[in-house]
């Protein structure tokens, strides 16, 4: 493991006159806390992430929503600002800000001029070590809240997913929605939430990850002033490791129904898939992105375009540190509700089968490659790829590194994926009328 204290380069990019355009640094301060930057030639803008390594999955049942609550709380002030005094210090200066909570991990973040990232750092870093979670905040955020849960719980493709997760994992935090429900959220108690931002906000178990027209010293430089308050920094500490598993866990097979009187019927389909660190989760991108991943997709063309049985399907891969599914998400008529569920497991049946062609995997290939160079073009995504690939993956491949592996992919390779993952017993979730299937 490396010393806490140091910095090194992870890469550096040059053109073909030998200018750098792009290089990755990393620091980690001996309280735990690393820094992680890229150096972006030819841009104005800066961004910054503030990763901490907790998301619903590590929550208790009484503590269910907490990670979600506690995102939201820290935007609400602290002994140096108001919430008022911290929408104000980015609005001034034209920046955006936001955050958001994963199952793994929740992300405060900002995009702002490069000549304004240290009001940036300074106010994220302000927020995520010293939020008062003042009680009267906590209970008006509550409502907030909890007109959120209801505003997913009436878009029936939330209300579709979350009930396909809580089929594959039962009621364990990966099979929770991350919000929480409205009775847990109505029991959590300021106390509760208080306790769940110390335990788990501290610099071994964050990121700071910025890129852009920036000097990665100057950054340290700026994360140290700001994360310092308080003696947060204070004390030595390795940074907690990431879980890692190739293996993942099992899923619960089996259909299940929510009934709603609504004008459409929407279901997802799908079997077990891969943790984010099996490495055919190249494959998998690949495989994906040709099944239903855009217009020329497999599932596209045969649901849509050929039988005309919906607007809307897709196909998608889930990945986290211990488990992953794989599906097919689909909206229409409740009419076209069979046919659509039998041409889905017709398709799925003969790629476990047959495989994709050689064309299809050229196709999906180019655009997966496509996508991901064009994806990373501005600050924010380079500073999101950095910050998610430090917190939970071993290594940090360059973007001619990712587009080499996905290259790599055969036709070969994605039929024995396909055949493998598409031969599972599958899970069924459906929302919809009742006379639905």
């Amino acid at each position: 493991m490396q010393k806490n204290g140091t910095t090194r380069t992870l890469h550096t990019v040059k053109d073909a006159d030998g200018a750098v355009t792009s290089r990755v640094r990393r620091t980690v301060l001996p309280s735990g806390l690393r820094v992680v930057t890229e150096q972006m030639a030819g841009t104005r803008s800066a961004s910054i992430g503030v990763w901490v390594a907790v998301g619903s999955r590590d929550e208790t049942p009484a503590l269910h929503g907490c990670s979600h609550f506690l995102e939201h709380l820290l935007f609400k002030g602290t002994p140096e600002r108001t919430a008022m005094d911290i929408s104000v210090a980015l609005d001034a200066v034209g920046g955006e800000f936001n955050a958001f909570t994963t199952k793994e991990y929740t992300v405060y973040h900002a995009r702002v001029l490069d000549e304004d990232l240290g009001t940036a750092v300074d106010v994220l870093g302000d927020m995520v070590t010293a939020s008062t979670i003042a009680a009267a905040d906590v209970e008006a955020e509550r409502d907030v809240i909890l007109d959120e849960i209801a505003m997913h719980d009436d878009d029936p493709d939330d209300v579709v997913h979350n009930l396909f997760a809580q089929q594959a994992w039962g009621d364990t935090p990966l099979g929770r929605p991350i919000a929480g429900t409205e009775a847990s959220i109505t029991a959590l108690t300021r106390a509760q939430i208080h306790r769940f931002y110390r335990r788990h906000y501290r610099p071994d178990n964050m990121v700071v990850s910025v890129a852009g027209n920036v000097d990665h010293a100057t950054v340290v430089r700026q994360v140290r002033q700001a994360f310092g308050r308080g003696g947060f920094l204070e004390g030595e500490a390795d940074p907690t490791p990431s879980e890692q598993s190739e293996r993942a866990r099992k899923v619960q097979p089996g259909e299940t129904r929510t009934v709603r009187p609504q004008e459409q019927v929407n279901l997802v389909l799908g079997v077990k898939g891969l943790t984010r660190t099996d490495p055919r989760r190249y494959t998998l991108g690949v495989l994906n992105t040709a099944l239903g991943g855009g217009t020329s997709s497999r599932m596209f063309q045969e649901v849509r375009e050929l039988r005309g049985l919906a607007y809307s399907v897709y196909s998608f891969a889930t990945h986290h540190a211990d488990a992953g599914v794989v599906g097919v998400s689909v909206g229409c008529l409740p009419g076209k509700y069979d046919a659509v569920l039998e041409t889905v497991r017709n398709e799925l049946a003969k790629v476990a089968a047959e495989g994709l062609t050689d064309e299809e995997v050229e196709r999906g290939k180019g655009q997966l490659k496509g996508g991901l160079v064009l994806g990373l073009e501005d600050s924010g995504s380079r500073m999101s790829r950095i910050g998610k690939v430090e917190l939970v993956h071993d290594e940090l491949l360059t973007i001619d590194e990712v587009v080499a592996r996905i290259e790599a992919v055969t036709t070969e390779d994605v039929a024995a994926l396909a055949h493998e993952l598409f031969t599972q017993p599958e899970l069924l979730a459906v929302v919809g009328p009742a006379a639905a299937g």
